[in-house]
This record gives structure tokens, sequence and C-alpha cells, in this order.
């Protein structure tokens, strides 16, 4: 072994000595005992630690067993491990990208991995990263953005940050898998040019930056062909013209053919969810005969073997050690580092931050904050130190139909709001009725209101408003006291018909398990509230590509279609293109500072370079967000975000900031000859704090260029 230096090297050589039994062992993985399917005889009985998927090792060539968790906000356990003391709860991926700083992906990433390792689990089935298409997708709350290049910076930050403790990560769900309505039957149509500028593009990037172990397949189809078995995405872009050599997993319960194998499939995942989901006969087993019959080639059977292999190798599962020391201290502490960058101040007309200078009479109402902040259910619910808060039990059709619960992570806002602001007199009202809630809200002097939507695996909203008669509840509070500020957690924007009555809004998202003292920190201007939309927030679903969604309810099991007509043009760049105003912006965030820019400067060639400065101007430090936009092409009118970068100040202070722009971003996919170009001429780029505050533009000429794939 001493003269076998790379992953490749080791995985040729280990694949040769293996038997067929145990490559075919290798290509499967078993989902542990759960309240949808009992525990599997084929996982040995001495595995305690039992995981959302198992694969057996093979000691004799040092091949340790797979074994996989959920997922990108922790470590999940969906009660298969009753001694499980729970795991930190970090903020929703919505959160994270609203933070804008990638470096907290990563931090976070190093957390969660620290945390599997202490359970033997050696793989996170993390990096959701599909582009919120859809203001209703239920999972929009695990992923990063609607924009390609947020979403790919920071999924490559926290695959960069868990594999940097030798446990592999994903990327998930390759591709287009952006609603959840009937998902296992939905046929996504796309343009597959337009598919590569936009979803594509944000896993090919990520993977350029971080190098994943696996990349998970979608349960959905694209352009009729079943994700986990489309052998153009999977063998033509992904293996072949990016050069991948990790392995492909399916998602659980997404592989409706055992000959997906023959189509790019590496690793079929849960394969108990397989046959309850379509009563296929066993993966391997198909296989098996087929490759008795000389139907299923061994190179074929090797290569996914060595694919696994070769992450197993490149990122160090197989060297473990002791589990490096697990500060959860220090963990509660980035949790709640990343809820205080990420939280949105969406409007303040000098309502906040609440006075600490003299007594005040507040009124804090609904969202069971005497018990929590609420988390999104699904596979991607983590369960706290010492339990959650409360439990609230909605239910719903399909798989996961009761996976869909409300859950509190404690403290509560309400005790949080008690500790920073020691003065005031705090009176508490559930917001059981809008009346009763008024009646609280008339005798103080402010009124802190929040509404909460449980989203979450299995389902899509029907619409935007807030469940339970929340909007009619803040309604009335507002109209009862003016002075009102609402505290939103969703994981997907809201339509707020209360929004010109209120004073101040603030999208908390999902802050995960210290999210109760950030926003009362930002509340009461402990914190300066620096978070940035990272999706756009419509004035109503007709301004969206869809205001219908397809297939919105129709039974479980009906197929369904959905048509990404606008094709490459996802969130902002749809609104640009329509010349359509939405109610909060892409990129729009308050601050209690003030911030300018000056002295933009941009250069072409092969690309844009841009240079500005940012200072400042306010009475209290503070971070900024700067955006760096493509707002025209020589070809067509074209929006798209080019780089941004986080800076913290100090007041009066200024630093010079450089970006230099994907050349991608500006490029445009040709299909037919599978390259890059970049049409020649001039192209206007834009500074600013959102897509419709960008004060500052100048002109680049850029060479015409062909390139990549």
């Amino acid at each position: 072994m001493t003269t076998l230096t790379t992953p490749d090297e080791r995985a040729r050589d280990t694949e040769q000595k293996l038997t067929d039994d145990e490559r075919f062992s290798l290509i499967i993985s078993l989902l542990g005992p759960a309240s949808i399917v009992p525990r599997d005889p084929r996982i040995p009985a001495d595995v305690k630690n039992v995981s959302a998927g198992y694969t057996s090792g093979i000691p004799r060539l040092g091949i340790p067993a797979l074994q996989s968790s959920d997922a990108s906000m922790g470590v999940t356990n969906p009660g298969y491990r009753p001694d499980d003391k729970g795991a930190t709860a970090f903020p929703a991926s919505i959160l994270v990208g609203s933070s804008f700083n990638p470096q907290l992906a990563r931090k976070g990433g190093v957390a969660i991995a620290r945390e599997a390792r202490i359970r033997g689990f050696n793989i996170m089935l993390a990096g959701g990263m599909n582009l919120a298409r859809d203001v209703r997708n239920g999972r929009n709350y695990e992923y990063y953005s609607e924009d390609p290049w947020v979403s790919a910076v920071m999924g490559a930050e926290a695959v960069n940050g868990i594999q940097s403790q030798s446990v592999i990560s994903t990327l998930k769900h390759y591709t287009l898998n952006c609603n959840e309505t009937n998902r296992h039957w939905l046929d996504a149509i796309i343009d597959p040019a337009a598919h590569r500028e936009s979803d594509l593009l944000a896993f090919q990037i990520a993977i350029e930056r971080s190098q994943p172990g696996s990349i998970m397949s979608g349960y959905n189809k694209i352009n009729g062909v079943y994700a986990s078995g489309d052998p153009h995405l999977l063998n033509d872009v992904l293996k072949g013209a990016w050069g991948y050599k990790g392995y492909v997993m399916s998602d659980w319960g997404a592989v409706p053919d055992w000959d997906y194998a023959f189509r790019g499939l590496d690793q079929e995942s849960g394969i108990q969810l397989d046959v309850k989901q379509w009563g296929a006969e066993a993966f391997t087993d198909r296989l098996k005969a087929a490759y008795s019959d000389g139907k299923f080639p061994k190179e074929r059977l090797s290569d996914m073997v060595r694919r696994i292999l070769r992450s197993v190798y490149a990122v160090g599962i197989d060297k473990w050690g002791p589990a490096p020391a697990v500060d959860m201290t220090r963990h509660n502490e980035i949790a709640l580092e990343i809820a205080r960058q990420g939280i949105v101040l969406l409007k303040n007309d000098g309502a906040l931050p609440l006075a600490t200078d003299r007594p005040l009479k507040i009124a804090v109402i609904g969202g069971y904050v005497q018990q929590g902040v609420i988390s999104g259910t699904g596979s991607g619910a983590v369960s706290p130190v010492g339990g959650f808060a409360g439990v609230i039990k909605i239910g719903g059709a399909g798989i996961m139909g009761g996976l869909r619960n409300l859950f509190l992570f404690p403290p509560s806002p309400l005790d949080a709001l008690k500790n920073a602001l020691p003065q005031a007199e705090i009176d508490f009202d559930p917001g059981y009725t809008p009346a009763e809630a008024a009646l609280t809200a008339k005798r103080s002097d402010v009124v802190i209101a929040f509404g909460i939507r449980v989203e979450g695996e299995g389902f899509d909203l029907p619409d935007l408003s807030l469940p339970w008669g929340q909007d009619a509840v803040i309604d009335a509070v507002a109209s009862a006291n003016p002075n009102t500020i609402v505290v939103l957690e969703t994981g997907n924007p809201v339509s707020m018909p209360w929004c010109d009555k209120v004073k101040a809004i603030v999208q908390a998202w999902y802050p995960g398990q210290a999210g109760g003292q950030a926003i009362a920190e930002i509340l009461a201007g402990r914190v300066n509230p620096s978070g940035r939309l990272p999706i756009t927030f419509p004035a109503s679903l007709a301004q969206t590509p869809r205001p219908e969604l397809s297939g919105l309810g129709t039974p479980w099991g009906t197929p369904t279609t959905v048509r990404y007509d606008e094709g490459a043009e996802v969130g902002y760049r749809w609104y640009a293109q329509k010349n359509i105003k939405p109610l909060y912006a892409f990129g729009h965030g308050l601050s209690y500072t003030t911030f300018s820019y000056s002295d933009l400067k941009v250069s072409g060639g092969e690309t844009v370079t841009a240079t500005f400065t940012v200072t400042n101007t306010g009475k209290i430090a503070g971070a900024d967000v700067p955006q760096v936009y493509l707002t025209d092409a020589p070809d067509r009118k074209r929006m798209r975000l080019l780089g941004f970068e986080r800076v913290e100040l100090a007041p009066g202070v200024s630093r010079s900031i450089t970006i230099t722009a994907e050349p991608r971003l500006l490029a445009q996919f040709d299909g037919v000859a599978g390259r890059w170009r970049i049409a020649g001429g001039s192209y206007r780029i834009a500074l600013g704090r959102s897509t419709e505050n960008l004060p500052l533009n100048a002109a680049a000429q850029l060479e015409p260029r062909v390139f990549g794939e």
C-alpha cells in the first residue's frame, strides 16, 4: 500500500481484491428502524448507533461500514437512537444563505461533522442546494438561495467544513427537486441549456469548489427521465463533462427500477423504502441475476464500487482515530452567530431598536414564544440537547405525513426578551383570537407580534398566508396599536396584508436552538442586523412564474408536470426580465447604521472585475453586504449576481473591495456545442444593496470567448 498514493490508485487496488458478493454489498444502504420500517435483519445486531443509511464494511480490507445521517442543520434522530441526548440544532440553510457569509457555512459544517463523528456517522446527507424556484416549496428552508452563485458558494463551504473532519458530505438533490407536491411522480420540464445556466451551474461550481464525496439524486423526473436514472445528467454531464470522481447515491425511495445502475446510479439508498414505495424487487437481487446472465457488465459494477471507495479514501473515513472532542457550548455559540448574521430586518419605521433607557410596556403576542422558536419539519429536523420545548403533531398525507410536526426549541423568545430588556414590563398574549390579542396590544407601548408557519419535506404551501388565523391577529393588534413589530419564523416568503400597518418586520426564518436569544438581541439593539434576502419576496403569487402550482391538491401518487418556462431566469432574474416590483427584493436587508459606496471601477477582458469602496457613514458598527450585478449584456437584457462580500466596519471606517466574476455567470450555454459563450461587447455592471437598490454602475468591455463544458 505504500506505493499507492492517490485515492484513485487505492480504490482500484482494493476493488480488485473484492469478491462479487462484497461488491454487491457496497452498492446499497439500509435504512435504520423508524416509524415507517422495522429494523432490517441485514444490519448487524451489535450496531447500536443506527443511522439513516447503513452499508456493511469489509474489515479484511480496512473498509469501514458506511453510516449516514441527515442533514444540513445538524445530526438528526428520527427516533431510532433512544439513548441519544440530542445534537446542536443549527439555523436553517435559508438563514445561512441570508448571512451571505460562506465562512459561517463552513463553521457550521465543521461542527456538524464533529457531532456526527462522536456517533460513528461517517456520511452526512447535507449540502442541500436546490434553487428556490417556487416560494411554496416545502423544503426551501433546507436550501440556500434562488441564486446559483450564492447557492454554490454556501453549499461548497458547508461541504468543505464537513469533509475537513474526515466525514463524507453529499450535495443534494441533483437536480430540479424544487417542489414537494407528489415529488415521486413530478416531471420537471426545462430547456437543457437554461438548466445548465441555473440549477446545474450551481451544482457544477459547488462541486469544483468542494469535491463532495457523493452526489444525491432527486426524487423527480427531468424532462421525462427520473433523476436517479438519467444517463445524460449522471453520465454525460456530471461524470463526463464535469469529470466528477465520487459516487452518486439515490435519495431514499427514489429508485423505481433496478436497471438505474446502467444509467449512472452508483448506490441505492434506503433500499427498504424503494420496496415500500414502488413494490420493486430488491435492487441487488435483480442486478445479481443480470450479472449472472451476462447482461450487467463487471466493469460497470467495478466502477460503482471504485467510486464509493475513492470517496472513502479521498475524505479519509478509513483512517479515523479517536473522535475529536466536541465542545457543545462552542457549537451553541456558532449557532447563535449564524442566527445573528442571518436574521433580516425587512422594514423599520423608527421602531427598532427598542429603547433600553426607559421602561416600556411591551406586549409579546403569538407564535408559541412562551415555549420556543420553531423548526422546519421532515428529515432535516434536529432534536436539540435536552429535547424539544414542545412538539405539536400536525400530520398530513403521503409517506412523510407522520413527520409533519411543529417543533419548538428552547429557550423561549419571551424569556430572552425579558433578559435583553430588564427595564421593560412585558405582557404575553398567545394570539388565540384577534379580539383578545387586540386588548393586550391597546394597553402597551409596543407590540411584538410573532408569525410562524411549519414547512417541510413532503408538502408544498397552498399559498403564502400564515396559518391558524395569524394574519387576522397581526392585523387586529396593528389596528389597536400602530407601534407594532412583526417577527416571522418561516422558511419561505409570506404574504403581508398587514404590511403597511406595522412599524417593523423581522424575518427570523428558522433560527435554530439559539434563535430566541438572537431575535431578542436584534430587537434590543445589542446586535446590529445584517442579514440579506437570498430569495425574492413577491407581493403576490400572481408575480411568480407559476401562480398556480401544478398538482396542488391532487391525491398522493398523482403524476404531476411542472414546466420551468422561466428557464435560467430564476427568482430576481425573472422579476428583472418582466420588470416586476416585488414586495422585498433579493439582497434586501436593513441595518441600524448606514453605508455608502464610492469609487466604482470595472475592468473587462475575459471576465469582469469590480473595485469599489464601502464606508460606514453611521454612528455604530455594523456589517454590510455590497453586491455586484450584471444588468445588461450586448445580446439581451440579463440580470445576474456576479459577486458579493460581507464586510464589518466601525463608524467612519472605509474599506476597498475587489470582486472578480466567475465567467460562466456572464456567459450563455451553447447546448449544441456543449460550450460556454461570452458575446463580445459592452456589459453594464451595477453595485448596490439589492436588485432594486443599485446606486452605482459602469460599463466593462468583454472579449468574445468560448470555453469549458
